[in-house]
């Protein structure tokens, strides 16, 4: 029963993509939460006995990711705060050489 209130339908924007959404992801770095094609995702290879971040451009690559702005301020805001092993699941140090390359080419 309505009691006299008359209901209008709402307007509401026209979903986008295959689900509906945008997928979302945390910077590890600033934590300001943006869409996934504007963050660099970030993925763990084993080089010999080193354990190696390794940017994923094409964002395919498998096993456990995270995410990043590509600048200098999210990356050292991620390095100061230890943020890669705790969002990778991986103990000991990082190198992070081919990460600060990457950003480096892009800045410059």
């Amino acid at each position: 029963m309505t009691d006299g209130v008359d209901f209008e339908p709402v307007d509401r924007p026209v979903p986008t993509g295959a689900r509906g959404l945008t997928p979302v992801r945390t910077c590890v770095g600033c934590r300001k939460r943006s869409a996934s094609s504007e963050l660099l995702r970030v993925v763990v290879a084993a080089d010999g006995d080193q354990v190696v971040l390794v940017p994923d451009l094409r964002h395919r690559a498998p096993g456990r990711g995270a995410h990043l702005h590509p600048r200098y301020e999210c990356l050292n805001l991620a390095e100061r705060r230890r943020a890669f092993p705790r969002a990778l699941r991986v103990a000991g140090p990082l190198d992070l050489t081919a990460l600060h390359a990457l950003i480096g080419s892009e800045a410059g």
